[in-house]
């Protein structure tokens, strides 16, 4: 696989500029994906927790079944993502995954990220920026469930993913692919799949957005963010000031610090 070619290149360097080098060492991490469809899990809560995933193409989500039968899906995927990045100090998974789409990954053990750590102050910054990331995404989404209407919940979701969409892809219109089912929707903003339904039938009468099939449309931007409340501060990440003065080659980090 070529450096132009890797969606992880790509979304590391929405944070900060890559070095050939730096390149040459997600390449590697991904030099033999493996092909999933949709539909499969690639782990289950309570399993062993010993490597990562970087997702190179197709998106995926993670979920907790609850004790009542009902499921919460938590996190979404999308190609260039880290999955089980929380996971690093845990024995066991704290959540299921699963593939939305038909895609590829790459496994990559704690160990042989360790061995990344010890090479590139770079890239361990920029894993731990992505890491705080994910928390935030996290955060956002308490709120969502907690304080949100179901409109602003689907308006303020559908913003969310236009951003980190244009973030990884560049700009593609006002429009993007949305594979999730009413189903899913519904168990990641704490709906049901006829509320779902529902919502998005009132938002297009309001023209507010378009859903043909997987398809969404934004007529306006602005209007939608509105209607969310939406602000994208949780989705702004910059790393440019921390490497201000970082030293240029992270062995003069180590003797410094006498490790």
């Amino acid at each position: 696989m070529m450096p132009e070619e890797s969606s992880i290149i790509r979304h590391f360097e929405h944070y900060r500029r890559l070095s050939p080098e730096e390149k040459d060492i997600l390449v590697n991490l991904e030099r033999y994906p493996e092909a999933v469809s949709a539909g499969s899990t690639l782990w289950q809560e309570g399993k062993a927790a010993s490597d990562f995933c970087l997702l190179s193409s197709g998106w995926a989500y993670s979920y907790r079944h609850l004790e009542n039968g009902t499921r919460q899906i938590m996190e979404i995927f999308l190609p260039g993502d880290i999955i089980g990045l929380r996971e690093f100090a845990f024995n066991e998974r704290l959540d299921g995954v699963t593939m939305i789409e038909d895609g590829a990954l790459c496994s990559v053990t704690h160990g042989r990220m360790l061995e990344l750590f010890c090479h590139s102050l770079t890239l361990t910054t920029v894993i731990f920026a992505i890491s705080s990331r994910q928390q935030a995404l996290l955060c956002e989404r308490l709120v969502t469930l907690a304080r949100r209407t179901a409109r602003q919940r689907l308006a303020h979701f559908l913003c969310e993913m236009y951003i980190r969409l244009e973030q990884i892809m560049g700009r593609c219109g006002l429009s993007f692919q949305l594979p999730l089912s009413q189903q899913q929707l519904g168990d990641l903003l704490g709906m049901t799949p006829v509320h779902v339904s529902r919502t998005l039938s009132a938002m297009s009468d309001d023209a507010i957005i378009f859903r043909n099939h997987h398809t969404i449309n934004i007529p306006d931007l602005k209007v939608l963010a509105r209607e969310a409340h939406f602000s994208d501060r949780y989705l702004n990440t910059n790393l440019r000031s921390l490497f201000a003065d970082a030293p240029t080659e992270p062995g003069r980090l180590a003797m410094r610090d006498g490790v």
